[in-house]
């Protein structure tokens, strides 16, 4: 038996050991990306974060002779992993805040109901000691135990960045902007147009015809990385024969993209479609119909 024979016969055991996992873990998927995505400042970066983090746990798991208490866990492993994100990606404020303080009074205020649903902006403002410390503890609701925990820090620290980080949220301008839609260029635009106006008029034909030689796909949470078939439109034109979709082209969280309303009268996005063109057809697809939960956080501005 050759090596190959040996490793195809791994994986339907490798696929139903992650199918359980991911079925384990999906209770906790939302709360992880509504960290994540504030960490990053975006849902699309968000969910990579996400994507990352359950990778790891995936892995690290295999290697444990007992499991650790799930959900602190896997916090623990999606804080690492956004700081090391913003990191890798140079973001704003990447710098932790410097000598933070061990000792803090922390008041027992109550927390302006807004700041859950503040946009993802605010929070790329703060340092990520404070970002971090807010969303754990005011967005999510953790105590200060397990938000220190999580950050592997003391609570003392904790308290220090929730002061500050609370401070610098309530002199944040409510009237300023709190995202710049990035410029997309007009071959990008016509692009996303076209897509959804093809979409919308189901000329499945058509959308493939837009497609680049080696054009690849991502349905998130699904399929990586793979050449675009006919199968991704043709599965499509079935979900629409069930369900009353509609596509609206415009900017989610200043990126370009593709927002999806389930029902077509919904003014609320039920998902969002990423594409990327080259020469005017369609270089790579990122389908997030799969992961629903960040249009939660999404701030979608439409181009009509």
């Amino acid at each position: 038996m050759t090596m190959h024979d040996e490793t195809s016969k791994l994986l339907p055991d490798m696929m139903e050991a992650r199918d359980r996992f991911m079925e384990l873990v999906d209770g906790i998927r939302p709360e992880l990306h509504r960290y994540c995505a504030r960490m990053t400042g975006s849902v699309f970066d968000g969910e990579d974060v996400v994507q990352d983090t359950l990778a790891k746990a995936y892995y690290a798991l295999g290697q444990m002779m007992e499991p650790p208490p799930l959900r602190p866990w896997l916090f623990r492993i999606a804080h690492n992993t956004a700081m090391d994100f913003l990191k890798r990606y140079d973001r704003k404020n990447v710098e932790p805040v410097a000598d933070v303080p061990e000792r803090a009074e922390l008041e027992d205020t109550t927390i302006d109901p807004e700041l859950v649903e503040a946009a993802l902006m605010v929070f790329v403002e703060l340092p990520p000691v404070q970002r971090s410390a807010v969303i754990l503890k005011d967005v999510l609701g953790q105590s200060l135990e397990d938000t220190a925990a999580t950050m592997g820090t003391t609570i003392g620290a904790v308290k220090a960045a929730l002061t500050r980080g609370r401070g610098n949220i309530a002199r944040t301008s409510r009237n300023a902007s709190l995202h710049a839609a990035q410029d997309a260029s007009a071959e990008g635009q016509a692009t996303l147009q076209r897509y959804v106006r093809l979409f919308n008029d189901r000329n499945w034909d058509e959308l493939r015809a837009q497609l680049g030689e080696e054009a690849q796909l991502d349905v998130v949470s699904r399929i990586q990385r793979r050449a675009v078939t006919a199968g991704y439109y043709d599965r499509y034109a079935a979900v629409m024969e069930e369900e009353d979709l509609r596509a609206e082209a415009g900017f989610v969280d200043g990126v370009p993209a593709v927002a999806i309303f389930r029902p077509a009268s919904s003014t609320e996005p039920a998902y969002f479609i990423l594409l990327e063109s080259t020469g005017g057809r369609i270089s790579h697809i990122r389908d997030f119909r799969y992961v629903p939960y960040i249009a939660v956080d999404a701030c979608f501005e439409s181009w009509k």
